[in-house]
């Protein structure tokens, strides 16, 4: 599958991140969906979820603004990928902070190295790592561990057929996410 190569490859790229304060979180199911999302980045510069996409040739952007990848429109595919990014932000439940989305290329060039589109940014794959680094810092490091923590707790991995083993055990116990965001609220 061409997808799941392309969602390696920036696994791969992402991993130097976690060594600079970055968690990275891989192939998470979007709770109450059939939906994943790709990777959830936490770090200094922000909250982002990244899709991986494998295409060949080249995308360009028409003069209404519209990103092309040859004679497919890619609107619904930057729609979706918005869409991931407001459902991380609706799981993680942080008021303060906007989870931003990015879509990573691989195989195919990217117009003026990046693009802005349906509020997303496009950006070739190899340059993703740079982009977060370069992002204004806004979050401390307790801050990333603690909404790190939180994500861990509130997805589970899209391989996972149903809930996540944590999730289900505090059901069993009777634990709710109030209880759960109490205990995490003071790391």
């Amino acid at each position: 599958r061409r997808g799941a190569t392309g969602e390696r490859r920036t696994a791969r790229l992402l991993a130097p991140l976690e060594r600079r304060g970055w968690a990275v979180l891989h192939d998470l199911a979007i709770p109450g969906t059939q939906a994943n999302i790709d990777h959830v980045v936490i770090g200094p510069g922000g909250v982002l979820v990244i899709d991986s996409k494998q295409y060949r040739g080249r995308l360009h952007l028409d003069q209404y603004g519209m990103v092309w990848h040859g004679r497919h429109l890619l609107v619904s595919s930057l729609r979706k990928t918005r869409w991931q990014a407001d459902q991380a932000d609706e799981v993680l439940g942080i008021a303060d902070i906007q989870v931003a989305a990015i879509v990573a290329i691989h195989g195919a060039s990217v117009p003026w190295g990046v693009l802005q589109a349906d509020g997303v940014t496009i950006v070739p794959a190899r340059r993703v790592p740079d982009l977060l680094q370069a992002l204004p810092p806004m979050l401390g490091p307790e801050r990333v561990a603690w909404l790190a923590d939180r994500a861990r707790l509130r997805f589970h991995a899209a391989a996972q057929p149903a809930r996540s083993a944590l999730e289900r055990d505090f059901r069993l116990r009777g634990v709710t996410w109030a209880v759960v965001d109490a205990l995490t609220a003071s790391i």
